[in-house]
Formats: C-alpha cells, sequence, structure tokens
C-alpha cells in the first residue's frame, strides 16, 4: 500500500530540545537544584499531558510535592515559561512537512500535550495550522502510547493504518503505532531521519528532508 499520510510527533521532533536558558530560569524561580526539578517536573507530566492536571494545577502540585512557598503570580509565571521551554522549532521538519503537502500527502500533528503549552504554541506557530489533523492530548484525556489516540489520529485521517508513517523520538510510541500496523521511525535528527526513509524504501514515495 502507498503511503497517504504522515503523522508527527511534536516536542522533539517538529520541535527541539528544551530551551536551557528558559530551563534555567525556571529552575532559578523555585529554588531547586537541577536534579530536584526534574524529579517533579516528569513525575505528574503524564497527568498533564492526559488532562487529569490544567497548567496550573501541575505546577501547584509541583510546589507542594517540593515544599515550595510559590505565591500564585509565580506560579502562573513557571506555567508560561513551560510553554516557551519546548518552542525552538526544528526547522529543517517543518519544511519537509511543507514539501510533503505539496506533493498530495496528508500530514497530522499527535502530541502528548497539556493545556497551557497548547495554547502557547498556538499563539506563536502559525504554521501547525499547515497541517491536516491535530491531535492533542489532553483534549482526549488519553495520551501516546494508549492505542486509542493512534486509531483516533488514523480516523481523522480516514486513513487505514498501513498508509500512515509514524514519526516520534520515544520508542514505546514507536512500538505502539507499529503494533497497529502503522508503518513508523523513530526520529533523531533530520539528517537520520533521511537515511531511514531511503533505508525503508520511502524515498520512492516521499520528498526526502
Amino acid at each position: 500500500m502507498s503511503l497517504r499520510a504522515v503523522v508527527f510527533d511534536y516536542g522533539m521532533v517538529l520541535t527541539g530540545p528544551r530551551d536551557p536558558d528558559l530551563l534555567a530560569e525556571m529552575v532559578r524561580l523555585t529554588g531547586l537544584s537541577t536534579e530536584r526539578f526534574e524529579q517533579l517536573y516528569w513525575a505528574d507530566r503524564h497527568a498533564f499531558d492526559e488532562g487529569r492536571l490544567t497548567g496550573l494545577e501541575y505546577w501547584r502540585k509541583i510546589a507542594r510535592d517540593g515544599d515550595l512557598a510559590l505565591p500564585d503570580e509565580e506560579i502562573r509565571r513557571l506555567d508560561r515559561l513551560d510553554g516557551k521551554l519546548w518552542s525552538t522549532v526544528n526547522e529543517p521538519m517543518v519544511a519537509w512537512q511543507a514539501r510533503l503537502k505539496e506533493r498530495g500527502l496528508l500530514t497530522a500533528i499527535l502530541s502528548n500535550m497539556g493545556d497551557s503549552t497548547h495554547k502557547t504554541l498556538l499563539g506563536t506557530h502559525g504554521w501547525i495550522a499547515n497541517f491536516d489533523v491535530h491531535v492533542w492530548s489532553y483534549q482526549l484525556r488519553v495520551a501516546k502510547p494508549d492505542p486509542a489516540i493512534y486509531l483516533h489520529t488514523l480516523e481523522q485521517l480516514a486513513v487505514p493504518a498501513p498508509q500512515a508513517l509514524f514519526i516520534d523520538d520515544k520508542d514505546e510510541n514507536i512500538a505502539a503505532a507499529q503494533a497497529l500496523g502503522m508503518k513508523a521511525i523513530q526520529f533523531s535528527t533530520a539528517d537520520q531521519l533521511r537515511a531511514d526513509l531511503i533505508a525503508c524504501g520511502f524515498d520512492a514515495e516521499l520528498p526526502l528532508p
């Protein structure tokens, strides 16, 4: 079956690593060590992505769990900075999506993302509107690697699993897509993706990044 759609993860695929200057500012605002900040940051991230916590609830929980006496103004500032933290655009990948569209393929974003992060990114990245389908985990109350979120994406695209290529940086998300019959490539860099597409024979069907 020929490919009809390419489904992109957002963070670490369409955007790059967290902005180190913003991350340092967030750590400074909490007064925590970097190690403790990271522990608290990731402890409830999946709940945030699933919409079980709003952005403000997520940061208030971090403050409680870290015994931090942060005023509400600082909580809101951390929430705003968190959205910006993930906003460094991976220009080669965004440009590749545009070429896929020109070739007539459907494109989708399938992202584990919380409400306040999503709001920040929509206000800064106009190119998001160029995708045919947008699937944000917090809106569905389900996140990768749950099969339901992949099936929802395929339904929105109206494309069967074997005709969709999924690109994500996490191996567990790749495995979940493959288990449903989707084609999938684990992402690291645009150059490596180019090599992987060629190795899989997709260069006969797709423009290369």
